[in-house]
């Protein structure tokens, strides 16, 4: 994959996680990572919303459609709506080839998180071009280090720069920048492998391959951001979140997840999956934030608040029995992907508001000790997923 037997070209997807979802964030930034003998460059710097409307739409698995709607093969902005990275990397590589006619052996996803972890190897990098300075101007850092490249990319930006294609290729140019430091050896190789494994182990580099031997053996671990297959604990649960704001409301918003084991019921494991939320952006967002931020209630959110569909999956062969909405019983949307339940709840919150939402799952065979995969998010994976909790049963 490194291009030893010739180059490789990859679509590189940079998701934004200020819009959620569900493996990350909104696919804004995307490039051509070109690997040959293991020596990298980026070159093809475009965006999601350049790809356009695919028409007629890419074929999708007809069970995640049902889930997350046909937008899964209509717009590159949303085909990692539904989790499973395989199934959007390869709707990605096909609305390339579609739009572009350039052949792309594989995705690799990163977000801005995982930049700021190669910036700490690599130390600052400069942004001295005469077309960033442009979109800059100077209200935007010159230099991006580990610490301030996060907020840099996923909220001073839109203060900074009103138009989103040039929004698209700051992050597109912050991404050049980030590769050429790599490709010119700067930082120690041992805490370069250090940035890109903890970005790994917290589902923030994913990896998919067009070639099937490939993808056999990406599949069997984590990387591969499957919901399905080797790399699936018996026990998993997963977390995800959707926005339905249409705007950049979720570097805002704070929150954490946290299994409970109930007590069994006719001879099957319960567990209840808890989801607390909180907006913590400032009560005059609808004012204080730039109105592409907030949407300025395109979609129907009034500014300032935060539309969420979190996304409950459970083990295979489970029933997702109940979902509670601040502990009051609700109606929700179940699903069932690939014989595992899945259940769907939509939350608005206000500025300073919080809601908890727990999804109850039933008729468990599995006895392995539960698992917990959640959408990365701007917080670190440790402040999100809480310890699991196991309730006092007879």
């Amino acid at each position: 994959m490194l291009g030893s037997d010739g180059p490789r070209n990859y679509l590189l997807v940079i998701q934004n996680n200020a819009e959620s979802r569900s493996s990350g964030g909104i696919p804004g930034a995307l490039a051509i990572l070109t690997l040959d003998e293991g020596k990298l460059s980026l070159s093809g710097q475009s965006s999601a919303s350049s790809i356009g409307v695919m028409n007629p739409v890419v074929p999708t698995e007809p069970q995640q459609v049902q889930i997350f709607s046909g937008r899964l093969g209509k717009f590159m902005q949303d085909v990692n709506l539904t989790p499973d990275f395989p199934t959007a990397a390869s709707t990605a590589q096909k609305m390339w080839e579609r739009k572009t006619g350039q052949r792309v052996d594989g995705v690799i996803s990163v977000d801005p998180i995982v930049l700021g972890y190669v910036l700490q190897s690599t130390g600052p990098v400069s942004l001295n071009q005469p077309d960033l300075l442009s979109i800059a101007g100077s209200s935007l850092p010159l230099e991006l280090t580990g610490a301030n490249v996060v907020q840099t990319l996923l909220s001073e930006v839109y203060a900074a720069v009103d138009e989103p294609e040039l929004q698209d290729s700051y992050f597109a140019s912050v991404a050049q920048e980030v590769f050429s430091a790599i490709s010119l050896g700067k930082g120690d190789s041992t805490g370069l492998l250090a940035a890109i494994s903890r970005g790994a182990e917290e589902n923030r580099v994913l990896v998919w391959s067009a070639l099937q031997e490939e993808q056999a053996v990406i599949s069997r671990y984590a990387v591969s951001g499957s919901v399905t297959g080797p790399s699936i604990s018996p026990a998993q649960f997963g977390v995800y979140f959707n926005d339905g704001t249409g705007a950049k409301m979720d570097y805002y918003v704070k929150r954490t997840v946290q299994l409970i084991k109930e007590c069994p019921k006719d001879g099957y494991e319960q567990t209840t999956v808890r989801v607390t939320s909180t907006n913590s952006a400032p009560a005059d967002a609808a004012t204080s934030l730039p109105p592409y931020v907030t949407g300025d209630g395109i979609f129907g959110v009034p500014p300032g608040t935060v539309q969420t569909n979190i996304v409950a999956y459970g083990p295979v062969q489970a029933n997702v029995e109940m979902a509670k909405l601040d502990g009051q019983k609700t109606e929700f949307a179940p699903h069932l992907h690939s014989s595992r339940p899945v259940g769907v709840l939509a939350i608005r919150l206000a500025p300073g508001e919080s809601k908890i939402v727990e999804f109850t799952f039933g008729k468990i065979v599995q006895h392995a000790e539960p698992e917990l995969v959640v959408t990365p998010t701007v917080q670190d994976v440790k402040d999100v997923t809480l310890p699991t909790e196991n309730a006092t049963c007879p």
